[in-house]
């Protein structure tokens, strides 16, 4: 089993009850009766909540339409393995053999579930200030400058501004799939210039994955 007092150490919180962080730590593929599953749909929830007061608090000059894309721009999958990756949380997860040789340690998408239920499971446990404190404290390790200029990278617009001056066109957006259950989609969106796929990128929201797929085609067209 996993030490996973030394993420306690990272965190600053000891959980009195073991089982809730045994189970925030716990990924499906793992069989056990329970995972972080439920754990993750909460954490979801309280940190959009506490990044959302952190910057209407940070902010207070901000209008809703900056706040909004600021917090699109730290409450995603992305952000929250950055965040994961600060307190080493790949190294304390309960997963399978096969995903863990499938560097599933080291998936965005797991990292940032597990992010998620740790935050949930906390909560749960001590309340929304405690919760609060840890998320932020994170939130300003990893991001010492924290406004729309560093963090939200608007990569359609300037996709757009490219194409324009390259090929005299604007980029098609086409959902191409979607996975997972109701309350956790992944989205897949392809980009078209001139009748040819250029990049394809996938997120929480259609936004989040037209933004990544927009971040590759960028780099591929500048090479």
């Amino acid at each position: 089993m996993n030490d996973y007092s030394q993420l306690e150490k990272r965190l600053n919180y000891t959980f009195e009850n073991k089982q809730l962080i045994i189970e925030a730590l716990t990924h499906k593929s793992d069989k056990k009766p329970y995972n972080n599953e439920r754990l993750e749909f909460l954490g979801d929830a309280v940190l959009d909540l506490i990044v959302g007061e952190y910057l209407f608090a940070k902010f207070p000059k901000s209008d809703e339409g900056i706040l909004s894309k600021i917090r699109a721009s730290l409450v995603n999958e992305s952000g929250f393995t950055l965040l994961a990756r600060q307190i080493d949380l790949g190294s304390y997860i309960f997963l399978s053999l096969a995903e863990e040789n499938n560097n599933g340690r080291d998936k965005p998408s797991l990292l940032s579930n597990a992010f998620e239920a740790i935050i949930g499971a906390i909560y749960l446990e001590a309340g929304l200030n405690i919760a609060k404190n840890i998320a932020v404290n994170l939130l300003e390790e990893c991001h010492p400058k924290i406004d729309l200029d560093s963090l939200s990278k608007d990569y359609k617009t300037a996709l757009q501004e490219l194409t324009q001056a390259t090929h005299g066109v604007t980029p098609m957006y086409e959902m191409i799939g979607s996975s997972g259950p109701d309350h956790k989609k992944e989205f897949e969106i392809a980009i078209i210039l001139n009748d040819e796929m250029i990049a394809k990128g996938k997120g929480k929201s259609k936004k989040e994955a037209q933004q990544k797929a927009a971040k590759l085609a960028l780099k591929e067209l500048k090479q």
